[in-house]
């Protein structure tokens, strides 16, 4: 199995960020995405990416086979609310495993919530999202969306042995046209997809990346 490189990975961290100013967009402006409410929030921040992550889920979806479509479940988080995720999950580490280190922990929260310094989340350049039919209807990707390591015994991982077939080929027609329009995937987390970000510039071999953090009213 191909070494997974964790959000906590130094690597990660040390990529620049050469901020492109572009814009936050409402992925609800439009009928390309079926967006779902699940996140929804008093500022409605969740249904913003950047313009170019936009774009690329356009292209994602019209790569799909007949009469699947990409549903989009939440895009934009600020930084606050990342840092309550990150800390949340991060306690409850702690409780369960006394003998860990601080690092330990930081390692292991990350393989579920990045770490809010380079979060791809805060900075419009991730979504979370999954499959449906025609109607909506989600598919069987082999766990719910946000699932974490320990509740499903690791199955939330991309390329998880212990889910369906019919799971791991709806895995499969999700991340080629994800991939082929130009994102990448974070590997412990199949739902969880980025263009943009320091983690996506790390894996693409990107000198930079294109986005850093944004605040909740920066949508222009």
């Amino acid at each position: 199995m191909t070494q997974i490189v964790l959000m906590s990975d130094p690597k990660v961290a040390a990529i620049p960020v050469a901020e492109c100013g572009e814009r936050l967009v409402d992925v609800r402006r439009g009928d390309s995405l079926l967006v779902d409410a699940r996140e929804q929030g008093p500022a409605d921040a969740f249904a913003y990416v950047r313009k170019g992550v936009l774009e690329r889920l356009v292209k994602a979806q019209a790569m799909l086979p007949q009469g699947l479509r990409l549903l989009f479940v939440e895009g934009y988080r600020p930084p606050s609310l990342q840092r309550q995720y990150f800390e949340e999950y991060a306690e409850q580490l702690r409780a369960t495993h006394l003998d860990w280190s601080a690092e330990q922990i930081h390692s292991a929260a990350s393989r579920y919530v990045s770490p809010p310094d380079i979060a791809p989340h805060s900075a419009g350049a991730a979504v979370d999202l999954t499959l449906a039919d025609a109607g909506g209807h989600e598919l069987d990707l082999g766990t719910r969306m946000n699932a974490d390591p320990e509740e499903s015994e690791g199955a939330c991982y991309t390329h998880a042995a212990n889910i369906s077939e019919e799971a791991r080929a709806n895995r499969k027609v999700l991340g080629a046209a994800l991939t082929a329009a130009g994102l990448v995937n974070y590997p412990t987390e199949w739902w969880h997809w980025s263009f943009g970000d320091h983690y996506w510039a790390l894996i693409t071999g990107e000198a930079a990346a294109l986005y850093g953090p944004k605040e909740v009213g920066a949508y222009s």
